[in-house]
């Protein structure tokens, strides 16, 4: 499957605009989506949630410390530190959009 990159979407974005009469240079484009994420990074460090209506919604939740299990070695307990990460949330438009792309990933696997 297929990955998209910081640099594709750039490409993407720059594009589309071009189709819509935009002028836009790749490089200003890249500095919006950067300063983008830097702006969803930032909030989240701050612990601020992040939604985007349609989109979806970022938030920091804790992680509570456990045990885990060393895989090369079953019979050895691993202590798991509590830790902070970030969980997303799909909106309504994302989730029935991605909804009706199941048969595109079964496609996939075959």
């Amino acid at each position: 499957m297929p990955n998209i990159t910081k640099r594709e979407l750039v490409l993407r974005i720059t594009d589309k605009l071009g189709l819509r009469g935009v002028e836009i240079r790749q490089q200003d484009v890249q500095l919006v989506v950067q300063s983008f994420i830097d702006e969803i990074t930032d909030s989240l460090a701050q612990g601020e949630s992040v939604a985007l209506r349609n989109f979806g919604a970022f938030e920091v939740k804790e992680m509570r410390a456990k045990i885990g299990r060393n895989p090369k070695d079953p019979s050895k307990n691993v202590p798991i530190p509590a830790r902070a990460v970030v969980k997303f949330k799909a909106g309504k438009e994302m989730k029935e959009k991605v909804a009706s792309m199941l048969h595109v990933i079964r496609e996939r696997k075959n």
